[in-house]
């Protein structure tokens, strides 16, 4: 990233800007509301990653660079149509 307001500098550098006060935030965040007394005490915890394997696998190379072209997250991507690919099938089966 470059540009005509980004300048270099060293951690100390930074800090030294900080002390100074010439640092500022990006943005003006409101503060959090307060939450009621209790607020978490049902909360459950809920994890939809699946777990991953890593394997090797072999594609043909267009179908690679088809993914690939599209920018980063191919694999992420690449993995989607294989995952809906099996829920059609499974849902062709429990008919």
């Amino acid at each position: 990233m470059t540009g005509k307001h980004m300048k270099t500098g060293s951690l100390s550098d930074l800090r030294g800007m900080k002390e100074r006060g010439e640092l500022k935030p990006s943005i003006k965040a409101e503060p959090a509301p307060e939450l009621p007394e209790g607020f978490w005490d049902d909360a459950e915890r809920v994890n939809h990653a699946k777990t991953k394997e890593a394997i090797s696998l072999r594609v043909d190379s267009d179908v690679l660079e088809f993914f690939k072209a599209q920018g980063k997250g191919h694999l992420t991507r690449m993995n989607a149509v294989l995952r809906s690919y099996v829920e059609a099938q499974r849902s062709k089966t429990s008919r």
